[in-house]
């Protein structure tokens, strides 16, 4: 479903500041599969999903979504196979716009666009069947302006309408890091119930190390633009927070230095 071969991306190349981003990139995500991506800051992880979503472009490599060629492909042409939920619940979605404004959106992402109305009757229905979903009581406040929603709402919200178009890859980029406890632990139940219904194959950026645990059936750990450790099935699932921490001392001959990682 997602296939990057050997991408590399370097900023400010020539120049004092010069950063290897992404090195050497090779990476296959089967269809269904749910992936968890740990690592230190400035470990690679937002330009991946960036390079991923068409955000950026890589220097060298290429990016394949179902197959098809995405590396150059800009952004908004990728919408129709991508769902993206970022760590600000403020993004994502558009406050000034009713809750059902927004869905009509999402909804039309990855089909013809039209003159026709965004919200009928149908749709309203539909999105109410969803909104249900989420035991928020959004379903009955959909004239509401997203901008008057909690963190916690929007962040739900922003997770179905990412979703419920079923994307060819689904992204969260740290979409939990901005929440207090109750809330983040209602998104990520929502999480594992939509990637779950859906079968979304989804690729999850997190500095919380037990979440990367706890979610999904891949990890990969990242460092300096590189992915240094990657487990899947029984191998994750007997991981612990004490393991990654040796992994990466083994691979990388220092410490792993976030705190944020380690205490989640």
């Amino acid at each position: 479903m997602l296939h990057l071969k050997d991408v590399s991306i370097t900023f400010n190349e020539g120049t004092l500041d010069e950063k290897r981003a992404l090195q050497g990139i090779n990476l296959e995500l089967e269809r269904g599969e749910f992936v968890t991506v740990i690592g230190g800051n400035g470990a690679g992880k937002s330009t991946l999903m960036n390079i991923i979503s068409g955000v950026l472009f890589p220097d060298v490599g290429d990016v394949l979504i179902n197959d098809k060629k995405m590396t150059y492909l800009r952004e908004f042409k990728r919408a129709a196979y991508i769902g993206r939920v970022f760590q600000d619940p403020m993004a994502g979605t558009a406050p000034s716009m009713t809750i059902e404004e927004n869905l009509a959106m999402a909804y039309s992402r990855n089909k013809r666009r039209s003159l026709k109305p965004g919200v009928t009757k149908k749709r309203r229905d539909l999105f109410k069947e969803y909104l249900e979903t989420l035991n928020l009581g959004l379903e009955d406040r959909l004239s509401a302006k997203v901008g008057f929603l909690s963190g916690g709402e929007r962040q739900a919200l922003s997770l179905l309408m990412a979703t419920f178009t079923e994307p060819n890859i689904l992204l969260l980029d740290e979409h939990t890091a901005a929440l207090d406890p109750s809330r983040a632990e209602l998104i990520t139940n929502l999480t594992k119930e939509i990637v779950q219904k859906f079968e979304l194959t989804t690729l999850m950026v997190t500095h919380n190390m037990q979440q990367a645990l706890d979610l999904g059936d891949r990890l990969f750990m990242m460092d300096a633009g590189q992915i240094i450790l990657d487990v899947k099935g029984e191998e994750k699932q007997g991981l612990t927070i004490e393991d990654l921490l040796h992994e990466f001392q083994k691979r990388r001959g220092t410490q792993f230095e976030s705190d944020r990682a380690v205490l989640g």
